[in-house]
């Protein structure tokens, strides 16, 4: 740990923290093979996995754990997304620096998933590949990993870039007096995770009665609650996720234990969830609280 002076205060740093972000899954010997590259190089490295379930190539999901966690860990973790990893002229390895963090990935995408701003600092990772060429995870993003977990420089990995590539995927959107969203994940509890972030919806709303509409005719959700227990068990609510995104669950529903709103509503990634809001957002009459 280290303190370093920015724009006049003190920035308390932790060096050594390692994420890992893959879909490698843990019944083959892969992963342990990246963080015993990591740990070759960084000993004193505290390798934290995210997850290794994600299904092959889904950079969607991978963006999400990865954004739903990443600023819960201290300034100077590094975090290393193994998905879709392969180099190409198109898809190089980039390290970018991020509010204080370290991301490590090929640039499929993902990173245009995952920030709200532009990051401080983008690098076409240069480092060579040796004998590691067809596993990059280990030939070179846990190279470069360990190195910046030393408190190594980011310029030291390659040659400074200024862009990354953009994501060819669905975006909310605003039609009318409707919110148009897509499912974009869904956890092993069968909870179903939309693209509507709290924000927009609010700015939408401007406090207007609202209904959400997805695959269940009949099924509407007209209240955003705080807690599961809002609802009895096994009825339906919406809510936001501690990430600011909607989500849409059962309380005290699961995948094993009577069925997640998921397979109870028959949603799957990518299908449509709209909000209707209700009443002129002009008019006191029509406002809700």
């Amino acid at each position: 740990m280290v303190f370093l002076q920015a724009k006049s205060r003190w920035i308390f740093v932790v060096l050594g923290i390692i994420t890992l972000t893959s879909d490698l899954g843990l019944r083959d010997h892969y992963v342990a093979a990246v963080k015993a590259s990591i740990l070759s190089q960084a000993p004193q490295a505290t390798i934290v996995d995210v997850s290794h379930d994600v299904h092959s190539f889904d950079i969607q999901a991978a963006a999400f754990l990865v954004r739903n966690v990443w600023h819960h860990f201290p300034l100077g973790t590094v975090h290393v997304i193994g998905i879709n990893p392969e180099f190409t002229a198109r898809q190089p390895h980039l390290a970018i620096h991020y509010m204080g963090h370290y991301f490590i990935a090929a640039d499929n995408g993902i990173f245009y998933l995952l920030f709200d701003q532009e990051p401080d600092d983008i690098y076409e990772i240069t480092l060579p590949q040796g004998d590691d060429w067809t596993f990059p995870m280990k030939g070179v993003f846990a190279k470069a990993a360990a190195h910046l977990s030393r408190g190594g420089q980011i310029e030291f990995l390659g040659q400074r870039v200024s862009t990354f590539n953009n994501a060819l995927v669905q975006t909310a959107s605003i039609e009318g007096d409707f919110l148009r969203g897509h499912v974009e994940y869904i956890d092993h509890y069968g909870n179903v995770y939309c693209n509507i972030s709290k924000k927009l919806f609010e700015s939408v709303r401007r406090k207007r009665r609202f209904s959400i509409l997805y695959k269940s005719v009949g099924f509407a959700i007209s209240k955003i609650s705080n807690y599961y227990t809002d609802v009895v068990e096994g009825e339906r609510l919406a809510m936001w996720s501690s990430g600011g995104q909607l989500m849409i669950a059962i309380n005290g529903g699961s995948t094993v234990h009577g069925g997640g709103a998921a397979d109870l509503f028959g949603l799957q990634i990518g299908d449509v969830i709209r909000i209707e809001f209700h009443g002129d957002p002009n008019s006191e009459d029509d406002l809700q609280d």
